[in-house]
């Protein structure tokens, strides 16, 4: 088989060597974690949507002096500091960057003119459509069995519905943690894959060591479900406590918990009641906005950080794709891509075999 095999789309596009994707997951992509995957091969995103303002181009010179290899920078179009995430990108010529709910035309143009590739994530075909009419020069697709917010299509359904509808790169995202995964995704028509869950479970993750044992110890894909109890939108997390208790909350604590946490979102990013309101327009935009969504928000970037930064799995929320149930280590990012990349390539040569078998002489 060639060497070149795991050569596509996407690592011509990234200037990655193999075509796997760490997802910005909020407070997890932080600068080692992203560089430890560009250092081995992969792409790193870098989570800018959880950097407080005055802080991004720090993160990213931290990035930039642990490797000199390609990586992007994720955001969102309504944080308050968007401008300056797209100053920064610019100025430091980060390679690509990735969004959800994100910058409009304009700013996507812009970014493309410098030579930025803009690869948004989605969870609908119509989405992933609209993305690439905006500007989008590649896409993620997340199915249903990722992490974090997310639709109700799984990936094997989304994945080719997408590919049909679009003519620009698509990476897979929801339920990739390893090699056959890869191979499945390419077999599809996909020119890679994004995982998240996978990165968050390394020893270059600066998730707490106790909530890193809740999800090594979570081994039935059933306890990782959609709830819409955080912030009005669904969303997949691990089972616990907190979920179950913001689950059976009347809407009038509901909303007390959401102010509160509010406050405490402003003091710790330092942000103004002006920055604060503007998200809160901002989020009444979108397409997935509501009144519960929109007043809610604050309640999650609380709760996830008291997991992933202080260690109570209990009390906090666990975001994770249903793949943590078959996870059971945490490797260095540079063995688990090499993992990746080996058993791939075993099961593309499996397929080329079996293809090759099937092939007879003409009578």
């Amino acid at each position: 088989m060639s060497a070149d095999c795991l050569r596509t789309e996407l690592t011509r596009l990234l200037g990655c060597r193999y075509p796997i994707v760490q997802t910005a997951m909020g407070w997890v992509a932080t600068p080692r974690l992203v560089a430890a995957t560009t250092q081995a091969g992969g792409f790193g995103f870098l989570a800018a949507a959880s950097i407080p303002p005055g802080q991004v181009e720090a993160a990213i010179l931290q990035v930039k002096a642990l490797t000199d290899g390609p990586f992007g920078v994720n955001f969102h179009g309504f944080q308050p500091n968007a401008g300056e995430v797209v100053e920064m990108v610019l100025r430091h010529k980060v390679a690509a960057v990735s969004y959800g709910r994100g910058p409009d035309a304009a700013m996507i143009g812009k970014l493309r003119q410098t030579g930025v590739t803009c690869m948004p994530t989605v969870g609908a075909v119509k989405h992933a459509v609209k993305a690439v009419q905006m500007g989008a020069n590649a896409i993620t697709i997340q199915g249903s069995e990722g992490g974090g917010h997310t639709g109700s299509v799984p990936t094997s359904l989304l994945l080719p519905q997408v590919l049909e509808a679009v003519d620009v790169p698509v990476i897979a995202a929801g339920g990739f943690y390893n090699g056959r995964g890869l191979a499945a995704a390419l077999a599809y028509g996909a020119q890679g894959i994004a995982m998240g869950t996978r990165f968050l479970l390394t020893k270059e993750s600066p998730v707490h060591q106790t909530s890193l044992s809740r999800y090594l110890h979570t081994n039935d894909p059933n306890q990782i479900r959609v709830s819409r109890a955080a912030d009005g939108l669904p969303q997949r997390f691990i089972e616990n406590d907190q979920l179950r208790t913001l689950e059976n909350m009347g809407v009038l604590p509901r909303l007390m918990a959401s102010v509160r946490y509010a406050l405490q979102f402003r003091k710790a990013n330092k942000y103004s009641w002006g920055e604060v309101l503007g998200v809160l327009r901002q989020s009444l935009k979108g397409e997935d906005a509501s009144f519960a969504a929109t007043i809610m928000a604050p309640t999650l970037p609380r709760l996830i950080t008291r997991a992933f930064i202080e260690g109570d799995a209990q009390n906090g929320l666990l975001p994770s794709g249903q793949a943590a149930a078959l996870i059971d280590d945490l490797p260095e990012c540079a063995a688990l891509i090499d993992a990746i990349v080996a058993q791939t390539r075993h099961q593309l040569r499996v397929l080329s075999q079996y293809d090759a078998s099937l092939t007879t002489p003409d009578q």
